[in-house]
C-alpha cells in the first residue's frame, strides 16, 4: 500500500469511528444478511432447460479490445442466448452524457436497442445502473436522457423500479427463459451506503453446464457458487464478470472500492490472502472458463487469478466477445 493509500485508509477508518451510527447500521445489516443466508434454502428450478449457444459481448468495461470504444469503471454486457438478446447492467456514465458511453459503444459495435428482448440489472450500485442519480433514485438509466423500454422484459433486484417496460422485481430464484434463470438476490452489508441485493444471471448451455454471470460479486464468491448450484442443480462451466478484489487500489477515486464498498468496516480491507483463496477456489473447480472484469478488481488481483487458472482465464474487455456453444 502506498503512502497516499495509507492516508486515505486512515481517513476512512477515522470517519467510521467518528460516526458510530454507521458502524451499528453495518452490523445490523450484516446480521440480517447472514440470517437470510442461513434460512433461505432454495431448491433447484424444475424444467430449467438449456440453450444451445451463449454469447457475452462486453459493451462497457474498464479495458477495451476495440479502438474508439469508451471505457470506464462500469459494466454492461450483451448476453445472447439462442435467438434472445439480454442487456446485463447499463454501465456508469460518469459524466452524465447523452448519448452515454453505453449507447455510443453499442452503435460502434452494431448493437441496436430495438434488438434487446430483456434487460437484467444485477444490483443497484452506480457503476451498474447508469450513475449516482439513478442509484439515489433506486432506478437505472441507459443515458442522460430518458430511454423508452416499452415491450422489453426487465428483471430488477429490490428495491429498484423503472417507469416503462415489463418490469419484474426478482425476490427469489426464478426461471426467466428456457435455460436462463436469476439466482435471486443475495444480500451483503456495505458500510456507509447501506445493504446491497445482488442477483446473478445463470445460463445453462447444453452439453457444457451453467455459466454464472456476475455484476460485482458483493455476496462473496463461495455464496454465489453455492446458490448457482442450488438453483440449477447442475455443474458450473464458467464464471464471467466482476468479483470485487480491489486489493492494491481502487478504480474509483481514492480508496472507494477497496475501503467503502468492500463489505467490511472502513478500517478493514480486502487482503491478498483473500484474493489468493478465491483464485484457488476457482482453480479447484472443474471450470472451462473464468473471465473477470477489471472494473472492480485491481491488476494485481487479476494477475493472481490468471496465474492460478492458466489458459482457463481471460480478462473481460469491451468489444471482445465470448462464445460458448
Amino acid at each position: 500500500m502506498s503512502l497516499t493509500e495509507k492516508k486515505y485508509a486512515a481517513y476512512w477508518a477515522a470517519s467510521g469511528m467518528a460516526r458510530p451510527n454507521t458502524v451499528l447500521e453495518f452490523w445490523r445489516d450484516k446480521r440480517q444478511a447472514d440470517r437470510l443466508w442461513a434460512t433461505e434454502r432454495p431448491s433447484a428450478i424444475t424444467g430449467l432447460g438449456a440453450v444451445t449457444r451463449l454469447s457475452i459481448l462486453p459493451l462497457v468495461e474498464y479495458y477495451s479490445a476495440v479502438e474508439g470504444l469508451a471505457t470506464e469503471a462500469g459494466v454492461s454486457y450483451l448476453v445472447t442466448f439462442d435467438d434472445e438478446r439480454l442487456l446485463f447492467d447499463v454501465g456508469w456514465n460518469v459524466r452524465n452524457e447523452h448519448p452515454s458511453p453505453l449507447l455510443r459503444n453499442m452503435k460502434i459495435l452494431g448493437v441496436s436497442l430495438d434488438e434487446i428482448d430483456e434487460l437484467f440489472i444485477s444490483h443497484g450500485h452506480l457503476d451498474h445502473v447508469g450513475g449516482r442519480e439513478a442509484q439515489a433514485n433506486k432506478t437505472f438509466t441507459l443515458s442522460a436522457r430518458p430511454v423508452d423500454l416499452e415491450g422489453v422484459r426487465i428483471f430488477l433486484p429490490p428495491p429498484l423500479a423503472y417507469p416503462t417496460g415489463r418490469v419484474t422485481v426478482i425476490k427469489s430464484p426464478r426461471r426467466l427463459a428456457p435455460g436462463v434463470a436469476s439466482s435471486g438476490p443475495l444480500m451483503r452489508a456495505i458500510w456507509l451506503s447501506g445493504p446491497v441485493f445482488e442477483q446473478n444471471l445463470l445460463v445453462n448451455v447444453a452439453g457444457k453446464g451453467v455459466v454464472l454471470i456476475v455484476g460485482c460479486g458483493h455476496p462473496s464468491l463461495s455464496r454465489m457458487i453455492e446458490r448457482a448450484r442450488a438453483v440449477t442443480g447442475l455443474p458450473l462451466y464458467a464464471v464471467v464478470g466482476g468479483l470485487h478484489f480491489p486489493v492494491t487500489g481502487s478504480r474509483v477515486g481514492k480508496g472507494g472500492q477497496n475501503i467503502i464498498g468492500n463489505g467490511k468496516l472502513p478500517w478493514q480491507r480486502i487482503t491478498r490472502e483473500e484474493a489468493r483463496a478465491a483464485a484457488a477456489l476457482l482453480a479447484g473447480l472443474d471450470l472451462s472458463l473464468v473471465a473477470l472484469s477489471a472494473h472492480d478488481s485491481c491488476d494485481w488481483s487479476l494477475g493472481v487469478f490468471k496465474e492460478a487458472l492458466g489458459e482457463r482465464y481471460r480478462t473481460l474487455k469491451a468489444g471482445e466477445e465470448i462464445v460458448i456453444a
